[in-house]
């Protein structure tokens, strides 16, 4: 029984900048986004919610799906693992759930649900990591059903 589809989505290739939360995409960056939205919209299931962080990177990640996303300020380049999940609720939560958000703690989080300790992993720009949580017989498992990034599209 899947109870909960968590997709990691880091933001695309964005600008330079002194203003961290300001930062847009680059032209490749939304070519990225739009490409890995794409690939994304073929497999959602028909309910899902997205959660962005507040950096205008993260939120035109998110845009390129072209549906509504909630704005979530505790995600940030700073964001804790344990900020995240309560955030979306893991793993008591039902349906899917897309965040877009960024580095070090998207990695830290695919690290922890894939081997139950969070290291120092790198989620590609524009990439995603979609993880499924289920109960088989007692035991609570996590199953990684895809991970892509926008060159691979």
């Amino acid at each position: 029984m899947r109870l909960v589809d968590l997709i990691l989505w880091r933001h695309a290739d964005a600008e330079d900048g002194e203003f961290d939360l300001k930062r847009k995409l680059t032209a490749r960056g939304q070519r990225h986004a739009a490409r890995v939205a794409d690939w994304l919209l073929q497999r959602l299931p028909s309910k899902f919610s997205v959660v962005a962080g507040p950096s205008e990177r993260t939120r035109q990640t998110a845009h390129a799906l072209g549906v509504p996303y909630k704005i979530c300020a505790c995600i940030t380049p700073e964001s804790s693992v344990a900020e995240l999940l309560n955030t979306v609720q893991w793993p008591e939560r039902k349906g899917a759930v897309i965040v877009v958000g960024h580095q070090p703690v998207l990695g830290q989080v695919a690290s922890l649900m894939v081997s139950n300790t969070a290291m120092e992993w790198t989620v590609k720009k524009g990439g995603l990591w979609w993880l499924t949580n289920r109960v088989r017989g007692d035991e609570a498992q996590v199953v990684i059903r895809a991970v892509v990034t926008p060159d691979l599209l």
